[in-house]
């Protein structure tokens, strides 16, 4: 069988390891049991998490065992990797309701069946329970704060400060892979590349005070041809969870990357064979980028959200963009006949539909000339909306050039 390290170095997931060589000899010699961490900062999961997730499916599906962590003990400490200011604190409660929906996403993507399928488990089991002293004294030592300072981590925070519970993160993070090694056999850790310091001295540790080989592997984190994290919209991250961003928004976020990004997400983020996707993405040979953005969108739509939502998906943006399909499949907002009255102004509208985080944002908005309605640019902050603009029980307002929304009469 392919060795799966020789197919993630292909797609170009793989940024570092311990040692390369070893790693891919370790995965080509038979099952492997390895972990990617999750901290439960939110109630789901996003797409930057989503890379991550790809690359458990690609492991599974080679016949390695993962196993997934969601921290429970370590959300309350808060990474300070790629932060300039420290974590929001999240009660024991939001934490724990956090790490419920991972599990019930995480289920969806991970085969977690039988003796041999993957394991979820929660670092609150092992975290909590731990006597500081009895901890300091065991590991602590193992850990030099000269080496430590150096890592890429804590760089970023050294000159805006550093608290001293984020500096105990990479001892916890260390002190989990220690742990999943002595109770699962877990002999590799993978994550996103801004991990690498945190990952690296947990298998350090293993290594220490087990006298046991462990490796360490990253992956690249999801950014644009410039380097920025993709994932982000005008409203806020692009989510897991359908109630926070729906399949159509999600579709159009795929559908409406640069160009230049086309081929690195095909890659990362769906499981086309790599000849088609150069294919897809060649424009020397005259291949249409708005065809493989096409696919793009829909293969990760059927990914996170099923066959069903990306077909609605696809047959809602074809309907909005020429291609012909059902424009009822777009978001939408029902309103009574009666609330329009002698017209409904358009800042309410705005917010009332979710195109316009506040009355503010929605006035800024029709200033700068980004609200249409029916195709045609609303001209001012007191235009109003009345029943005779919804034809046929429905108008359609859009949001700068790629943002559209159904408004119907119910």
């Amino acid at each position: 069988m392919e060795n799966v390290y020789d197919v993630l170095a292909e797609r170009g997931f793989i940024e570092q390891s311990t040692n390369a060589e070893e790693v891919r000899e370790l995965l080509g010699r038979g099952p492997v049991t390895f972990y990617i961490g999750f901290d439960a900062t939110a109630d789901s999961l996003h797409v930057g998490h989503f890379i991550q997730v790809i690359v458990m499916m690609y492991m599974q599906r080679y016949g390695h065992r993962p196993i997934a962590l969601v921290g429970g003990g370590t959300t309350m400490v808060g990474d300070p990797s790629n932060r300039t200011d420290m974590r929001k604190m999240l009660s024991p409660e939001q934490i724990n309701a956090n790490c419920e929906k991972f599990k019930q996403q995480l289920s969806r993507f991970i085969d977690f069946g039988g003796e041999s399928g993957a394991l979820l488990v929660n670092n609150a089991d092992w975290l909590l329970p731990l006597n500081y002293i009895e901890f300091l004294r065991d590991y602590g030592r193992y850990f030099s704060v000269n080496r430590m300072l150096t890592a890429e981590c804590f760089k970023s925070r050294l000159e805006r400060g550093l608290s001293f519970l984020e500096f105990n993160y990479m001892l916890m993070q260390s002190y989990d892979f220690l742990e999943l090694h002595r109770r699962y056999g877990a002999m590799l850790q993978m994550g996103g590349n801004d991990q690498w310091s945190n990952i690296l001295s947990g298998a350090d540790l293993i290594r220490r005070v087990e006298g046991a080989p462990a490796h360490a592997l990253t992956f690249k984190l999801l950014t644009n041809s410039q380097g920025k994290k993709m994932g982000k919209t005008e409203s806020g991250a692009v989510w897991i969870d359908p109630q926070k961003t729906s399949p159509y928004e999600f579709y159009q976020y795929w559908r409406n990357i640069d160009d230049a990004d086309v081929a690195n997400c095909l890659a990362l983020l769906t499981f086309l064979p790599m000849d088609e996707i150069r294919t897809l993405t060649d424009l020397n040979t005259g291949a249409d980028i708005n065809k493989a953005k096409e696919r793009l969108a829909y293969e990760v739509t059927k990914l996170v959200h099923g066959v069903d939502e990306a077909d609605k998906s696809l047959a809602a943006a074809r309907a909005l963009f020429g291609g012909g399909g059902d424009m009822a499949n777009m978001p939408s907002t029902a309103i009574p006949a009666a609330e329009f009255g002698d017209g409904m102004d358009i800042i309410t509208l705005l917010v009332r539909t979710g195109l316009a985080s506040s009355n503010s944002d929605a006035r800024r908005l029709i200033k700068d000339g980004g609200i249409y309605l029916n195709n045609q640019r609303v001209p001012d902050i007191d235009s109003r909306v009345t029943t005779s603009d919804l034809t046929d029980g429905y108008a359609l307002l859009r949001k700068g050039k790629k943002v559209f929304h159904r408004v119907e009469l119910s």
